[in-house]
């Protein structure tokens, strides 16, 4: 069972969003909350698969939000998708560097949202190739200087071929493919490098492999 956390100001927004998922066998909508204060509450006391976070939201914003579940190791298992009626823009790219495993914009179709979600659930960034090459190339002007990445030189050369891929978007199978070894041996190299560089899931994976320079927009074009 998927147990989400709704997060946004607005009722009719978090209505919606709960008549779609409470009809999933697979998903249970724990609880709701009007701002991020009250939704870093609920987070705490229910400990939900996934947050769906309003980036603008009173009293606490959905980047602050996302920040503070990302900085709590009691909600580690806590999976923040952003929502947002804007699409690409620099909240969204601020509320990935704070933790968020992507986002999704309010008027997406429902079959979409509800995989998504599922997607989110697993891990698994919601970022397609293409909108992070914009996001990076719009932000980040230039790499993070040589020793601002923690871990980087930890990385063997099979785990950083790895982390490359997945800045290319790829899944595990095919890296699997693409590196010639097993899905569950790249899932392994995945796994270790997120670790290493202390990341929460392939969203921040990636944010960071832009930012140290290890991958450049015109290498995934």
């Amino acid at each position: 069972m998927i147990r989400v956390l709704l997060v946004d100001d607005q009722p009719l927004i978090r209505s919606g969003f709960r008549a779609l998922l409470d009809l999933e066998d697979d998903i249970e909508v724990v609880a709701e909350a009007g701002d991020g204060e009250e939704g870093l509450a609920l987070a705490r006391r229910h400990l939900p698969d996934i947050a769906l976070v309003d980036i603008q939201m009173p009293v606490m914003d959905g980047i602050e939000t996302t920040r503070r579940i990302a900085a709590d190791p009691a909600l580690a298992g806590t999976h923040v998708v952003i929502l947002t009626n804007y699409g690409l823009d620099e909240y969204v790219f601020h509320a990935l560097r704070a933790g968020a495993a992507g986002f999704l914009v309010k008027d997406i179709v429902p079959e979409d949202f509800l995989h998504a979600v599922r997607v989110a659930a697993r891990g698994d960034a919601l970022l397609a190739p293409s909108i992070t090459r914009k996001l990076i190339d719009r932000y980040v002007t230039q790499p993070l200087p040589g020793g601002a990445v923690t871990g980087l030189d930890e990385l063997t050369q099979r785990e950083r071929e790895a982390v490359v891929l997945v800045a290319r978007g790829l899944s595990n199978d095919r890296i699997a493919a693409h590196m010639v070894i097993s899905p569950m041996t790249a899932k392994t190299h995945v796994n270790r490098a997120m670790a290493k560089l202390d990341v929460r899931d392939r969203a921040q994976l990636v944010v960071l492999a832009y930012e140290s320079g290890l991958v450049t927009p015109r290498e995934t074009a």
